[in-house]
């Protein structure tokens, strides 16, 4: 999964500067991309993971 679609589907979810965590695993299920892919384009892009249920994302 490139990080272009994950930031289209950010953009779609109004997400630019933080996330919640239980919306991060919604986003991966929905579209079907791991939950490190979002960790990782989340760390690149400075965009911060809050509320975070399992240590998942760093």
């Amino acid at each position: 999964m490139n990080g272009e679609k994950i930031a289209e589907f950010f953009k779609e979810a109004g997400i630019d500067k933080e996330i919640k965590c239980p919306q991060a695993f919604a986003i991966a299920q929905k579209h079907k991309i791991s939950k490190k892919a979002i960790g990782d384009y989340c760390n690149s892009h400075h965009i911060k993971i809050r509320a975070c249920q399992l240590g998942c994302f760093k």
